[in-house]
């Protein structure tokens, strides 16, 4: 009878570990979520864009036609880095109002 006891306790023991490491992952990944979908919200809000996966999409597209040209620019291609910035332009004036 004591060993019985005894394997209850080791395996209760083990339960509320495995408990405390699932809780402890979970508030941790709720709290990360919930800074993500605040910095989100705040950036869609300032933009006055909708907070669509279509819209932060569009808009990751603009700001890397904006990085290519201005990198265009610096590496001295006058030209091509007028083309990229004017096509980021237009991809973010397009989506910001």
């Amino acid at each position: 009878m004591q060993s019985d006891g005894t394997f209850s306790w080791i395996g209760e023991t083990l339960g509320n570990i495995i408990r405390a490491i699932v809780e402890f992952l979970a508030s941790i990944f709720a709290n990360l979520f919930g800074a993500m979908g605040g910095f989100i919200d705040g950036l869609t809000r300032s933009l006055g864009i909708s907070p669509s996966m279509f819209s932060l999409a569009i808009l990751v597209i603009g700001l890397m036609l904006l990085i290519n040209g201005v990198r265009a620019m610096l590496r001295g291609g006058i030209i091509g880095g007028l083309i990229w910035l004017v096509l980021g332009l237009l991809v973010l004036s397009w989506l910001i109002p």
